[in-house]
């Protein structure tokens, strides 16, 4: 075992410090941490935010940087840091994981315009959820990082994800030519950084995990289930296309009437309410063979 020693070097910026090995801890490669799940491909940096003043964590070729929050000051903890540092590289411990190491694949992200004018689709090309997510407020966007960086632009107004695309509303106060690089950009660099989009708990809170979809979807009369399977095969994947999506909510057997949700670019186009309805309306009274079906159409 091979003792690493460690020196304290200032930077010009008070809260940043740099611990300074005798040796090379990366192969020229540099990776910086905002937080414990970016820090997954590296031991050592999520042992060190376990301190609870490490805001970020920095790894270089041959230094390790610390960002401190404000609670404490350098000259009182940065002997036991670099103790830390030191005696974990002195056990050979693992700094950077192969995983980190990988290249990344590129990541690119285009926007397309919808049939409505407030809504803008901004497609991935790598798969961003497992399943449609609609947030109409930043109080309704906690089980998703992503989401909640989102509004914090005060332009935006409504986050809807499915699979690799996000469709965003925006108010009135602001035109799409202002903002859309602006927001291409940061989701692209959101991505490449490989944050948390969507919490891992979400699906289980929000009752979207497989298996409730598929309870609920057993729950229902056999009408419910033909229409559900109508709206996934003809409807679907053409409003999908279009940034939006139909969500079934309801059939009333005695009334014959049928709720469905528009979400994302559907929602709130008054185009999109008119013409989905009457078309969804048709093709349900044609395929089941009932003239009585009446459509309603909710704009979440």
């Amino acid at each position: 075992m091979s003792k690493t020693k460690i020196s304290i070097v200032p930077t010009s910026n008070e809260t940043i410090l740099k611990f300074e090995a005798d040796r090379f801890l990366t192969n020229h490669d540099s990776f910086e941490f905002n937080n414990i799940d970016e820090a997954k491909h590296s031991p050592l940096a999520q042992q060190l935010f376990y301190l609870p003043f490490v805001k970020k964590v920095y790894i270089a070729s041959n230094f390790v940087a610390i960002e401190r929050y404000n609670i404490v000051e350098w000259n009182d903890v940065q002997e036991e840091v670099a103790n830390q540092i030191e005696d974990y590289l002195s056990k050979n411990g693992v700094i950077v994981t192969e995983e980190a190491l990988k290249p990344k694949a590129a990541v690119t992200v285009y926007a397309e315009s919808t049939p409505n004018p407030s809504v803008l689709k901004f497609v991935c090309n790598k798969v961003l959820v497992p399943n449609l997510y609609e947030f109409t407020s930043i109080e309704e966007a906690k089980l998703s990082p992503l989401a909640t960086a989102l509004f914090n632009f005060p332009f935006v107004k409504n986050v809807y994800m499915e699979k690799n695309f996000i469709s965003i509303t925006k108010f009135d106060i602001i035109e799409w030519e202002e903002i859309t690089v602006q927001l291409r950009e940061f989701i692209k660099a959101y991505v490449e950084e490989g944050k948390t989009i969507l919490n891992d708990d979400a699906p289980k809170k929000l009752n979207k995990t497989e298996k409730a979809i598929e309870q609920k979807f057993e729950a229902l009369d056999d009408t419910s289930k033909n229409i559900i399977n109508i709206l996934e095969e003809y409807v679907k994947p053409a409003v999908a296309s279009d940034g939006g999506n139909i969500e079934f909510k309801s059939y009333d057997e005695q009334t014959k009437k049928v709720e469905v949700l528009l979400q994302g670019a559907c929602s709130g186009c008054p185009s999109s309410t008119f013409t989905l309805k009457n078309g969804i309306e048709t093709m349900l009274k044609e395929m089941l063979n009932d003239n009585s079906i009446t459509v309603n159409a909710i704009n979440n």
